[in-house]
């Protein structure tokens, strides 16, 4: 992997306080829940241990991406896991990454073009609807689902996720990737972190069944998710 100097990708923080053993990251925040990230905090410096504990190879893995995948990112704030997709996906792939403001894909762009990358598409999208293309391979969640599941409106993340369902190839798969429940290490505080469960039941709500469920400890897990009318691949 190329080295980053600079980093634009975003991780939920609370109230811009660092995490202990990670450099401070904020958060991207979510139009529906009026918190929107300013950014003009875009140019923090990335922890230099999140590949470790974030698992981003295991994570493509077990979603299916590969050389020549047709892939999305929700949520893909400054682009950190979208050029960890570009990287795998490859010249003959394409990675769709999604935000919704405006601002945060206006950074992906210039981050892809340093890292001279042509196969990323930024897609401005809503709360409700991520306004992906049709046919893909895989999509991703990564460390923003706590934040589009907006407890005012439940149904709002049950939306989003069938419009994703909806773009998904009938073997496609999502991964949700967010933090573990509790405290401690990088990522929100407790209070912020959503139950995996809860995760699970509104994408049933949306016509996904669970695949797998994996663990990474100490700080992160990862659901995956099918077409509920697909059969799990063997």
């Amino acid at each position: 992997m190329k080295p980053l100097l600079v980093v634009l990708a975003m991780i939920a923080l609370p109230a811009n306080r660092a995490w202990p053993g990670a450099a401070a990251v904020p958060a991207q925040q979510s139009k529906a829940n009026g918190r929107l990230f300013g950014t003009q905090d875009l140019g923090l410096l990335e922890a230099p241990d999140r590949e470790q504990w974030q698992k981003p190879d295991q994570i493509m893995d077990a979603i299916g991406v590969a050389e020549g995948s047709k892939v999305a990112e929700l949520g893909a704030a400054g682009g950190w896991f979208t050029l960890q997709l570009a990287e795998r996906v490859g010249p003959n792939g394409r990675v769709y990454a999604e935000d919704i403001q405006r601002a945060m894909l206006e950074g992906i762009s210039r981050r892809m073009q340093s890292e001279n990358l042509t196969n990323v598409t930024t897609v401005l999208g809503t709360p409700s609807d991520p306004h992906l293309p049709p046919g893909l391979d895989a999509a991703l969640i990564s460390d923003a689902f706590h934040e589009m599941d907006v407890p005012e409106d439940p149904t709002l993340v049950v939306t989003l996720l069938r419009n994703v369902a909806a773009s998904l190839k009938p073997q496609g798969r999502l991964g949700i990737v967010d933090w573990t429940p509790g405290s401690g290490g990088p990522g929100p505080e407790a209070r912020q972190r959503v139950d995996p469960n809860r995760v699970i039941a509104a994408a049933n709500a949306a016509g996904l069944q669970l695949i797998t469920r994996e663990d990474f400890p100490p700080f992160v897990f990862l659901l995956v998710f099918g077409r509920a009318s697909a059969k799990p691949t063997p």
